[in-house]
């Protein structure tokens, strides 16, 4: 069984770490753009770094997939593997808002035995153990039982015109936020209509089912992780009486967008 405590304390300094370069503490941030209109900056590699080093010292066997590092397709060939975001919501991130976080999932045989998101920010820390629960800051967390579509809380900016029987909340910049919203009950639905990576989702997917919460694609199927395409069209994480609902709502538009 993994060390609990040191998975917690690696994933705690790699918190500090991208806290110590973030501008909204006074830092200057040095940043530049991996493709047109996807940010990246140095606290994000450092943290990177730090994560791939350290929790390949924690569990050697385990392989390896983050958004900082090349794909190495060994990892298909392993039983466990970590996905790591080093900073999920760069954009809040680069700007000096509190909504990122440094996002751990440890993965076996597809699926998530272990998340933590480490938000240090916003002064939080979120931990989901499959099978035991999810946290954050040691209280446990009892997803949103909503049982009407209409009024279900979203984080969002804007909503279009057919979602307007929705309510807007305060957005993060990070999905893993987002998702770990509804794990708390501060949401009630999260769903994006595009190509999302596995290392934006699978920790705080792992949160907000242990608490309850329902999730999938945006087509109503399951997640899975370490594919050889480390992708899944859209991710909706809902209260359980909703779901279905969501899916109806969703699904055609997916399906147009994947044509």
């Amino acid at each position: 069984m993994i060390d609990r405590s040191r998975l917690e304390n690696i994933v705690r300094e790699a918190g500090r770490i991208a806290l110590a370069a973030w501008p909204g503490a006074g830092h200057a941030v040095e940043t530049w753009e991996k493709t047109p209109g996807n940010p990246v900056c140095a606290a994000d590699l450092a943290v990177d770094t730090f994560l791939k080093r350290e929790l390949g010292r924690l569990l050697p066997a385990a392989g390896w997939l983050s958004e900082e590092t090349a794909d190495d397709a060994a990892r298909l060939d392993k039983g466990l593997i970590w996905l790591v975001d080093p900073i999920d919501g760069t954009r809040d991130f680069i700007r000096g808002r509190t909504g990122w976080t440094v996002s751990v999932a440890l993965i076996s045989e597809k699926r998530p035995l272990i998340g933590m998101l480490a938000a240090p920010a916003r002064e939080e820390e979120w931990i989901g153990i499959s099978g035991q629960g999810s946290w954050r800051n040691g209280k446990r967390l009892q997803a949103s039982d909503r049982k009407a579509f209409a009024g279900a809380r979203v984080p969002a900016d804007s909503l279009s015109k057919e979602d307007r029987d929705l309510q807007m909340v305060a957005k993060p910049n990070s999905i893993a936020l987002r998702a770990a919203m509804v794990a708390a009950d501060e949401a009630d639905l999260l769903a994006t209509l595009r190509w999302g990576f596995e290392w934006d989702i699978a920790a705080a997917a792992l949160i907000a089912r242990e608490a309850g919460a329902a999730i999938s694609d945006a087509f109503g199927q399951p997640l899975n992780y370490n594919k050889r395409d480390p992708r899944a069209f859209g991710l909706l994480v809902s209260a359980p009486g909703i779901h279905a609902a969501a899916v109806e709502r969703l699904s055609e538009r997916a399906v147009k967008l994947t044509r």
